[in-house]
């Protein structure tokens, strides 16, 4: 079974061109999603980053402000880090039973999509990646929008995380989703890597 690496800034258009690929018979893993069901009450990462960011991550029912996490996770890139060393262990291995399950069941593939999919190592799961860009402006506007958040908050969130240049450089793919490009097309490129 095919296992595809997706990743890219956040408002790029992940979500979308992993929407267009499932078409294919591909089954999305989106690493946020697992990501939020790590955060139950009580459990060990939850206790974890209310050390690392202050209790008030917590609801008084002592459920996760996912908002408020955020607010502080993506105010500086040492607080992403942290964020990141904390949740990602435990993520990656609810990913790999996913994968596992998926495998089992005779999937045609996996589209693993993960923002930080290179800086958890989540990269070592995949027979190749490709990462999703677009230029900061569109994505600001995206991020705003998709997320009902304001300006400096969307800026916070885009500068804590890493530039283009890395993702150009560590991705096996890269798709421009962005005027001129196609997205059709540019998600063509994938499909021929897959051979699918």
């Amino acid at each position: 079974m095919l296992v595809i690496g997706v990743t890219g800034q956040t408002g790029a258009g992940k979500g979308t061109v992993c929407k267009m690929l499932e078409k294919y018979g591909l089954y999305h893993i989106d690493a946020d999603k697992v990501a939020h069901s790590v955060y139950e009450k009580g459990s060990d990462v939850l206790s974890a980053l209310s050390e690392a960011f202050g209790e008030d991550i917590l609801n008084p029912d002592g459920t996760a402000n996912r908002a408020k996490i955020a607010e502080k996770a993506f105010s500086s890139a040492e607080n992403t880090e942290k964020l990141n060393s904390t949740v990602h262990p435990t993520v990656t291995q609810k990913i790999k039973a996913i994968i596992k399950e998926q495998r089992s069941l005779g999937t045609k593939g996996v589209l693993l999509d993960a923002i930080a999919l290179f800086e958890s190592g989540e990269n070592r799961l995949c027979d190749f990646t490709f990462a999703v860009i677009a230029p900061e402006k569109m994505r600001l506007e995206r991020i705003m929008s998709r997320d009902g958040i304001e300006k400096n908050t969307a800026l916070r969130r885009i500068r804590a995380q890493k530039d283009e240049d890395f993702y150009k450089n560590h991705a096996d793919i890269i798709i421009k989703n962005y005027p001129p490009y196609n997205l059709d097309d540019e998600v063509k490129k994938v499909l021929l890597w897959a051979k699918l």
